[in-house]
């Protein structure tokens, strides 16, 4: 009888290509939704923030509740990572613990029911892994850990210094997936930006664009994640003139007061960032996505200002709000002035009604136009509707929408690309036509 395998993947998109690496090293499994049937459950944890580590912690009790009795739960990811010590010795729950590099030897630790935390975190090479979520798109992780030193991240303490692919195995990756089906790709980590900076090269994401931008097959792309100080304006310009990548720039900038820049260790100035923020935001069709932290230690009532001013006069197209959480291995833990929790949620509700006009406005430009989409499946929000993403949007984060009507006979296949008319704004969401297919 085939022994059956639940996993969940908690936290960011390079989470889930660890977790498709080992969906991928576990293939004699038969993959099941319902924890109570896993002769085997892993957990992939996030570390990075508090809620994060609280909702990886609830979620190995809540698995270790309903699993059967000689099952196996396997903890792994930056959570185990980061707190190794702690919680090899105190989660009793668990049988198997393991961290950020051994990802691609999960069937062997599985195998001898042993506990392991290699140096260093691991970094994707040629290993096959099993996409999930989509018959279409595929995530691309460029490089592993992190150069920066932000004031209130944690992560390159225990995921190291920056660690790229090798450009010839992410063109390999592209290429076997295209024939797998897949034809649209989100390329990330943790600092795209500095993509191949550790082989010498300043701008690495220019060779990846031209790379890319030569593979058939390859339909739909974009890079997620850049930072302001290793973003030149030349990659900037590369993107802008490709056939391939979208304008898409998602670019978390945190803040834009010049002192909080300066605290939080982001190494480049307003002046930089506002630069090369109108590039993006006047290139055509641009797509511009960032995040803001609230309440970092030292963020005055005259810092926030600034920001929220910043927020009414700038358009972006999607925007999340952090409230700032005091990471024990930063340089923000230590400081003296830390703002307190009444301010902060006081300063993230009016700042949440700024960023919901924005998005709005955002949504309202597609109004009547006749955008290309992707439909995906069905519809979260009612079984009556189709779920679509808008063609240059990345996977899951920028919205859905919603397709309740077409106007060709044939039947709607997912994961197809169809022409669909935009016909109003319900919410948060697009609702549309489809009139064609592409």
């Amino acid at each position: 009888m085939t022994k059956k395998l639940h996993l969940v993947s908690l936290g960011c998109t390079k989470n889930l290509v660890d977790s498709e690496v080992m969906l991928g090293r576990l293939q004699e499994y038969e993959i099941t939704d319902e924890p109570r049937e896993a002769d085997v459950i892993i957990v992939n944890t996030c570390g990075f923030i508090g809620p994060a580590k609280e909702e990886s912690l609830q979620t190995i009790f809540d698995l270790h509740d309903i699993r059967k009795e000689d099952s196996l739960l396997v903890m792994t990811g930056c959570l185990t990572q980061r707190y190794q010590e702690e919680l090899s010795q105190e989660l009793t729950e668990v049988d198997i613990i393991t961290g950020v590099g051994d990802y691609e030897k999960i069937d062997e630790l599985i195998a001898k029911k042993e506990n392991r935390f290699s140096e260093g975190a691991y970094l994707i090479q040629d290993e096959s892994r099993v996409i999930t979520g989509s018959n279409y798109h595929a995530y691309i992780k460029l490089s592993e850990g992190c150069n920066q030193q932000c004031s209130f991240c944690a992560i390159p303490s225990f995921k190291g210094r920056l660690k790229s692919r090798d450009l010839t195995l992410v063109v390999a990756e592209v290429k076997k997936l295209i024939l797998q089906g897949f034809y649209d790709f989100s390329f990330i980590s943790q600092d795209s930006s500095s993509y191949l900076r550790d082989f010498g090269i300043k701008d690495g994401l220019i060779s990846l664009i031209n790379e890319i931008g030569k593979i058939d097959g390859v339909k739909s792309a974009r890079i997620l994640y850049l930072y302001p100080s290793t973003l030149s304006e030349k990659v900037l310009h590369s993107i802008i003139n490709s056939k391939i990548f979208h304008n898409y720039f998602e670019m978390p900038i945190q803040h834009i007061n010049e002192r909080m820049l300066k605290l939080m260790k982001r190494g480049a100035g307003a002046e930089t960032i506002m630069k090369q923020l109108h590039i993006m935001r006047d290139a055509p069709n641009s797509f511009l996505r960032t995040a803001f932290i609230v309440g970092h230690p030292g963020e005055g009532g005259e810092e926030f200002d600034e920001l929220k001013e910043f927020l009414k006069e700038f358009s972006f197209d999607r925007i999340t709000i952090f409230e700032y959480s005091d990471e024990e291995g930063t340089t923000a833990y230590d400081f003296e002035e830390k703002v307190d929790s009444d301010t902060i949620k006081k300063r993230l509700k009016s700042l949440d009604k700024q960023v919901q006009k924005q998005i709005k406005k955002s949504l309202k430009k597609e109004l009547g136009r006749e955008i290309e989409v992707i439909v995906q499946g069905e519809s979260s929000e009612h079984e009556f509707f189709m779920a679509a993403k808008k063609i240059d949007w990345a996977e899951e984060i920028d919205g859905e929408i919603l397709i309740n009507n077409k106007e060709i006979s044939e039947e709607v296949i997912y994961g197809q690309r169809y022409i669909a008319k935009i016909t109003e704004v319900a919410g948060e969401n697009l609702v549309g036509t489809i009139v064609r297919k592409v």
